[in-house]
């Protein structure tokens, strides 16, 4: 049996159009789709997903739910799929960039979609407040070692918000102060340090707010242990308590994501296939500047899941 990882997109992957096929062709995707407008009336969410406008699909209240639901549907039909074509995987972990882990949480059996989705609901609407409260930006700094950038945050004031790939790091803050280390940092040697267009300075001290308020509303949710293997952001290694599910889930507010050292921790076990659920390709990009070996199948449309071998 083959063992694979499932692994889920975060802010960002949207786009307008997507799991409109999935919609379209399968009764699971429609099926959640269907749950979401019941849950969250008044979020327009296959309205968002299948019409837009980008601009309204890329706030990051709009863009968290909308991209839980779009990669939720695409793991049902995947699911469904394997079930009835006979095929047989070993799942052995799940995991999610950012917002990506808590779909990863509901594909692992550890939270129920209906919770999930209030939940990103709420913590869009926090991670959005904050921003407004603490306008931040972030940037991309390509070709410069970790330790390199690390000294160049320490003089500035930035900090690291993810590592994501070799030679891709993304810094957060101030904007300031962000561009202050964007400057040093090519001096130093970096190729590029690009800013991103985000809403704000996520996984930064300036989100610490938001993860306040936020772990009130985790407190309130019920947990299990995952059925499957979790990898955190945080601590780039497993989760498997409730407890220790949730403290990772406000820490990953205002935390670096450890994304390189996560998908090495999964392919360091023996594990080199990955199936990359939801709209987009960025984590395989991603995985493919982290260990050329790792394959990737990547499921957003119904033509995708037909193709699996």
């Amino acid at each position: 049996m083959k063992r694979v990882c499932y692994i889920f997109p975060g802010q960002g992957a949207q786009y307008v159009g997507m799991a409109k096929d999935l919609y379209e062709n399968c009764e699971e995707a429609r099926v959640i789709f269907d749950k979401a407008e019941e849950i969250l009336p008044d979020a327009g969410v296959k309205r968002l997903c299948f019409e837009g406008p980008i601009e309204d699909l890329t706030q990051t209240a709009n863009s968290q739910v909308c991209i839980l639901v779009a990669s939720i549907a695409a793991h049902r039909v995947l699911i469904s799929w394997l079930i009835s074509h006979g095929k047989d995987l070993e799942v052995v972990a799940c995991a999610g960039l950012s917002l990506g882990e808590l779909t990863s949480l509901v594909a692992a059996g550890s939270i129920g979609f209906q919770d999930a989705l209030r939940l990103v609901r709420r913590r869009g609407e926090l991670m959005e407040e904050a921003s407004l409260k603490n306008p931040g930006i972030m940037a991309s700094i390509i070709g410069i070692s970790v330790e390199a950038l690390r000294d160049v945050c320490v003089l500035t004031g930035a900090e690291i918000a993810n590592l994501n790939c070799p030679g891709q790091i993304v810094i957060s803050g101030y904007k300031e102060k962000v561009e202050e280390c964007m400057r040093l940092a090519v001096e130093k040697g970096a190729k590029k340090a690009i800013p991103l267009n985000v809403s704000g300075a996520f996984h930064s001290s300036l989100m610490k707010e938001a993860a306040e308020k936020f772990k009130i509303d985790l407190e309130k949710t019920g947990f299990s242990s995952p059925k499957i293997d979790i990898i955190s952001n945080v601590t780039a290694d497993y989760e498997r308590s409730p407890e220790e599910i949730k403290d990772n889930l406000v820490k990953q507010l205002y935390s670096p994501v450890r994304w390189e050292e996560s998908v090495r921790k999964i392919a360091g076990e023996g594990v080199d296939t990955f199936f990359e659920i939801g709209p987009g390709k960025v984590l395989k990009g991603l995985l493919r500047r982290i260990d050329q070996n790792l394959k990737v199948h990547n499921i957003e449309k119904k033509e995708d899941i037909v193709k699996i071998t």
